[in-house]
């Protein structure tokens, strides 16, 4: 592996694995696009398709899914963005108009999911529509969504975790980085006469994790006991891998100047919320001879 790596380029040194010049944008036209945006614009396109096949597999109407989506997009990429923005406020206060710029990220997958929900609860309302078959429907689209989104950090050189020499361990040029982002103990690990800090790759733990979030989701579907159920198991699952991967990461959100993540915190009340919702379900069910 080299030493001293060009500006572009990353690199898993224990997979053997060395990408050279991995860009941030492509130019059409003259126009940069960010891979960011390209990677999450195809995320939600195949998590919509995923959800429309899902409603099709159940025997519902496709077209739900293709209404619901339209509304779902634009008040999730909001609330990703709004989440984001309250917890950084710090980077924003002083430029109001950065807030509109999402070319450089910004998007909390948590102010996605609170979104996904809210919308889908009024929609269902207005539609007339059984808010928990939708949910257990949608999120399978929007697991997918994440599975696929998460590469657009990879892309930007984002979250990413503390040092590690693991197997999966990254190495990324200091030069691609936000140098908030460069814990105390990753500058400890710098090598003298290199230019690269060597990380947890969070981004692909959280990816990998979804994916099998989602095949476990998939073979349960079938088994479920009550309507939301398979919505509920997504939430306490995805929570659960969430809390421990967040510990890792150096781009934390925090709640204020207490140096407490938020997205911890949330993942590990969704991990109880799941779990205490599941056993008092249960138990009414099997009081009423339905489990």
């Amino acid at each position: 592996m080299k030493e001293i790596m060009d500006v572009t380029d990353i690199a898993f040194p224990h997979l053997h694995i060395y990408l050279e010049n991995v860009p941030k944008t492509i130019t059409v036209f003259g126009f940069p696009i960010a891979f960011y945006g390209l990677i999450i614009g195809l995320g939600v396109i195949l998590g919509v398709l995923m959800a429309v096949r899902e409603a099709k597999v159940t025997g519902q109407d496709p077209e739900i899914y293709w209404d619901f989506s339209i509304y779902a997009i634009f008040f999730c990429i909001l609330g990703s963005r709004i989440y984001y923005v309250i917890f950084s406020w710090d980077m924003y206060k002083n430029n109001l108009l950065e807030i509109f710029n999402l070319r450089h990220g910004g998007l909390a997958i948590y102010g996605t999911v609170i979104a996904a929900f809210l919308t889908a609860g009024i929609y269902c309302h207005v539609k007339k529509l059984s808010f928990f078959q939708l949910c257990d429907t949608g999120i399978m689209g929007l697991i997918l969504g994440q599975i696929i989104g998460r590469w657009g950090n990879f892309m930007n050189r984002e979250a990413f975790g503390q040092y590690t020499d693991n197997l999966f361990a990254m190495r990324l040029p200091i030069a691609m980085v936000r140098p908030e982002y460069i814990s105390p103990s990753i500058s400890e690990h710098i090598l003298e006469g290199t230019n690269y800090i060597q990380v947890h790759p969070t981004f692909l733990y959280e990816s990998m994790w979804n994916v099998l979030v989602l095949c476990l989701l998939l073979a349960y579907r079938k088994r479920k006991k009550f309507q939301g159920e398979v919505a509920l198991l997504y939430l306490g699952a995805y929570g659960l891998g969430r809390f421990f991967i967040e510990g890792l990461r150096t781009d934390q959100l925090v709640i204020g100047h207490s140096g407490i993540a938020v997205s911890q915190v949330l993942a590990g009340v969704l991990v109880l919320f799941t779990v205490f919702v599941e056993v008092v379900v249960r138990r009414k069910m099997r009081k009423a001879g339905q489990g």
